[in-house]
């Protein structure tokens, strides 16, 4: 793979973040769901996607402008792109005459520490595809971050492929979040690790890293996993994330302290709030610390993006 820095940036560049948008159906429980008959639950249907959640939380932490490219169905085009603007957010959203917008279900256990369980139909998400792509979103960018979810579909792996290639000839660092452990068992470590070759960053959750390598243990799965990818950034919930690169981890950096009522979105608030520092001039660990801080805001209430100012 070639290693570019992962840090430099032009300045005055945005954030484009390239993902799914979705929408999220949150259902609050306390204790197992009660097979067959009815388990009480407080419901409420929120904007989600993690594409569209880093892109806000990125917006959350300022200092750069962020840019969002979606694909979602005519059915909620309007609402979500009131809601991205609503956050700071410059939808580039492409609208599926075919495809209904995404759905999530989010199954949230109150009396299992906030743990979450998804149930998802793509929709349009993984409609998108390469004719969506053009050369000149790159203008102006100096960051590009795509969802791992882009990789489960047909359609949306050529997009990744064909994004990957401009951003490389345009000297773009891209960022990259695996984004479900499921999906990833579904397509396969080896096929996945191929797919990201040219990323700069990779964030993944504890689970996907060491899913990806075969390890249990967290730390020598970023190691292992840096020897191809400059820089290696596994998010660990309440115990903070790891930071590797050449083949050893480098920094450990501590959770922020937290009262979790719905765990949503916590790893795509870690990803906004670092790449956003990035952007600001901050360095991997202190974009980390940025991250962590973001995560514990995440956790603290209900939906996976950050409240929308009021």
């Amino acid at each position: 793979m070639g290693h570019r820095g992962v840090t430099g940036v032009v300045r005055g560049g945005a954030l484009l973040v390239a993902g799914d948008v979705i929408t999220d159906v949150v259902a609050r429980h306390r204790g197992p769901l009660a097979p067959g008959t009815d388990t009480a639950a407080a419901i409420r249907t929120v904007p989600g996607g993690a594409g569209a959640n880093v892109a806000c939380w990125a917006a959350r932490r300022g200092g750069a402008e962020v840019r969002l490219l979606g694909r979602v169905g005519a059915d909620a085009a309007a609402w979500h792109e009131r809601e991205l603007a609503a956050r700071g957010v410059r939808p580039l959203l492409v609208v599926d005459e075919r495809a209904p917008t995404g759905t999530v279900i989010c199954l949230v256990d109150e009396g299992a520490g906030a743990e979450r369980t998804f149930l998802t139909d793509s929709g349009a998400s993984l409609r998108l595809g390469p004719g969506d792509w053009s050369d000149a979103l790159l203008d102006g960018v100096a960051r590009l971050h795509l969802s791992g979810y882009l990789l489960f579909g047909e359609a949306s792996r050529a997009f990744v492929a064909v994004a990957l290639e401009s951003a490389r000839a345009r000297g773009v660092p891209v960022s990259l979040d695996p984004a479900s452990a499921g999906f990833l068992v579904e397509l396969g470590t080896a096929r996945f690790l191929e797919l990201v070759e040219g990323v700069d960053v990779l964030l993944p959750s504890r689970d996907e890293a060491c899913l990806l390598t075969g390890s249990s243990d967290a730390a020598r799965a970023a190691a292992r996993l840096s020897r191809g990818i400059p820089l290696v950034v596994v998010k660990q919930g309440a115990a903070g994330a790891l930071l590797a690169r050449s083949g050893e981890v480098y920094a450990r950096v501590p959770a922020v302290p937290a009262t979790a009522r719905d765990t949503t979105g916590a790893g795509d608030a870690f990803t906004g709030a670092f790449l956003a520092s990035l952007l600001a001039g901050a360095g991997p660990v202190r974009a980390a610390g940025e991250g962590c801080r973001a995560g514990a805001r995440a956790v603290e209430h209900i939906g996976g993006r950050p409240p929308a100012p009021s």
